[in-house]
């Protein structure tokens, strides 16, 4: 049985912490955690793959054994390939048991760069050709998938790359394509076949963690950052072997394969995979309370769309009480939408916060102690976090006071070692010689040590937990003849959390209309997720004193936009009700909701009427009649 630790506060932290990480988390590699979780029962079921949510009761059970025997495989096929330590895998893959044989055995022999399959072809090249991919693997011909023709359609632009490795498909060896599931049993499955002592900073994997189109950013990270975030998880989680967890997010992203993947494998544990499209197979929504009955998960990971989700999915007599906990990140979650789905639910939400850049996670509300709503939690073991006030030009100037808005910064085992490309890591260290890791995330930390996020001083979009660089939106903004200025910013959205809205200001006669820009920006931004929701043309852009455009007020504006609209629709107030946004000193962003008494009427009290109407929004705001 694994150690259990009470996490209630920051000093149960601190006992935790009174031991060296080192002595408590000694191994060096994924690989060896992976196999000391093997050992443990051989026969033990590892994965349960659910092909779809109609099927949930006749999965493809994958026992520790073949597990480990699959990554045996994978890796010795690889390194018989060519690749070496420091030589990139890259693949594009749903959520199979291949992809975790792929992911580990690639982590063993050289270097695994998950990525995300819907991406369209041109950035999926721009990610390899950034990489050095070496050897390509991706799922062939399938229904309903069009990953193989996007292979097809860059593989002979990828310079470094020297074979494909198709799953699901034959070898064409004339054109370098080797059959995954044709050649994999030439190979032993009981043990390597070469010799590599892997240390504990060598890079396990290359994330993509967005970046302009052509400039892909790539966090490096090793094998002892993956390691120690799968002590720590499990540890938060207190999942002990046999026992199961569920996962539905994507298995390029690091908390499907980290959180729900290597974690749960270095304990024992047992995955049941949610088909190949997860959480974005709606029969897989439909059935989910049914797949909770029959496979009695401990705990599941999800983002807060797919709470929202939940919350209108029946349980019927589904027995749920296995569960412990839900696991929501990778964006905010609604203090109304967490209230009414643990009301709903009866299940016990955890939210947390991490990046690419550290692993996953470094903060979660404790288990044993206090959940603030809204807040982020407190610190994980071994991730040292703090919020630094920086000067305009972004260096150091002090440690924040309770309270104070600042930069959360990291620091710690799990902190990545940097970008591929050395553009990317300018000013990201606001102490280098400490690795105190800007996450360009503002927030603040109050007289408990929770956490609170206000804002992003980095401009990503997140949306429904993906990432979006406003500079894929504005690059092709500024292709169209007649934009003169173009801005791309977060917009609050009831499911996906934000979705992109666009701000232009356009030249002299240029005669464009808002239908028109959004038409060209559905047919010239490869990437869906990044197609604005709304366009909107205005006459002059803000600009700061020296010429950049500010932001900020632009999402003021989206902000105000989506609340008089969702609070007029919903409590039948149009003349009498006016909102405005601001920035906050304590919540980063503030509306102020004003309301005019006399059009309130007879109607149910009018505070109960825009809470509802705004349950689902996270921005900060209040409600003033007048």
């Amino acid at each position: 049985m694994a150690e259990i630790f009470e996490i209630g506060c920051l000093a149960d932290i601190a006992k935790i912490e009174k031991f060296p990480y080192w002595e408590r988390v000694k191994a060096k590699s994924t690989y060896e955690i992976i196999a000391k979780g093997a050992g443990l029962a051989p026969d033990a079921p590892a994965i349960s793959f659910i092909m779809d949510g109609d099927s949930y009761r006749d999965p493809v059970v994958i026992r520790y054994a073949q597990l480990l025997g699959r990554i045996h495989q994978t890796a010795n096929m690889l390194h018989d390939m060519g690749i070496m330590p420091g030589d990139v895998v890259t693949y594009l893959l749903p959520n199979l048991p291949h992809t975790h044989f792929v992911l580990w055995g690639a982590e063993i022999a050289g270097i695994a760069n998950p990525v995300n399959p819907m991406l369209d072809a041109g950035t999926i090249k721009d990610i390899c050709v950034a990489a050095g991919t070496k050897v390509l693997v991706a799922l062939g011909e399938y229904p309903g998938t069009d990953i193989w023709q996007k292979v097809q359609a860059i593989r002979k632009d990828i310079p470094a790359l020297k074979a494909v490795i198709r799953v699901f498909g034959p070898s064409d060896e004339s054109q370098g394509i080797i059959g995954y599931d044709e050649k994999i049993d030439q190979y032993p499955a009981d043990r390597l076949t070469f010799k590599r002592a892997i240390q504990p900073d060598d890079i396990a994997s290359l994330y993509h963690t967005g970046g302009t189109t052509g400039r892909p950013k790539l966090a490096k990270r090793t094998h002892y950052n993956e390691v120690v975030l799968a002590f720590d998880i499990a540890i938060a989680s207190e999942l002990q072997a046999g026992e199961t967890v569920m996962c539905g997010l994507p298995l390029f992203h690091c908390n499907g394969t980290c959180v729900t993947g290597l974690m749960p494998f270095s304990t024992g544990g047992h995955v049941v995979l949610l088909s190949p499209a997860g959480y974005r197979d709606p029969k897989i929504m439909q059935n989910f309370w049914k797949i909770v009955n029959h496979y009695r998960p401990a705990f599941f990971s999800a983002v807060p769309t797919v709470l929202g989700v939940l919350l209108n999915i029946p349980k019927g007599d589904a027995d749920t009480s296995s569960l412990r906990y839900a696991l929501c990140g990778a964006a905010p979650l609604s203090v109304e939408l967490f209230k009414k789905f643990e009301e709903k639910s009866g299940l016990k939400i955890l939210e947390g916060y991490g990046l690419t850049e550290t692993a996953c996670a470094s903060a979660v509300n404790p288990k044993d102690g206090e959940r603030k709503m809204g807040s982020i939690g407190i610190r994980l073991p071994y991730h040292w976090i703090k919020v630094a006030v920086l000067d305009k030009d972004g260096k150091f100037l002090r440690d924040a006071e309770t309270d104070e808005i600042g930069s959360i910064c990291v620091s710690g085992p799990c902190v990545f070692k940097g970008y591929v490309e050395d553009i990317h890591n300018q000013g990201i260290w606001i102490d280098p010689e400490k690795k105190w890791f800007n996450t360009g995330d503002l927030g603040r930390q109050d007289a408990d040590g929770y956490l609170w996020l206000t804002g992003r001083r980095k401009e990503l979009i997140i949306r429904g937990g993906h990432n979006i660089d406003p500079a894929v939106i504005e690059g092709a903004l500024y292709k169209l003849e007649g934009v003169k200025l173009a801005a791309a910013v977060g917009q609050p959205d009831a499911h996906a959390g934000e979705v992109p809205a666009a701000y232009v200001e356009l030249t002299e006669g240029s005669g464009l209309d808002e239908a028109e820009i959004l038409e060209w920006a559905r047919n010239n931004i490869g990437e869906r997720a990044a197609v604005p929701k709304t366009v909107t043309i205005i006459d002059q852009m803000p600009l700061t004193a020296v010429g950049k455009i500010f932001k900020p007020a632009l999402q003021w504006h989206a902000i105000q936009r989506v609340y008089q609209k969702s609070i007029e629709s919903t409590c039948g107030l149009t003349d009498s009700v006016k909102v405005t946004v601001a920035e906050d000193k304590i919540h980063g962003t503030s509306a102020r909701i004003t309301v005019k008494q006399s059009g309130i009427g007879e109607n149910k009290p009018i505070e109960e009427q825009i809470k509802a109407a705004l349950a689902h929004y996270t921005i900060h705001y209040e409600i003033a009649v007048e």
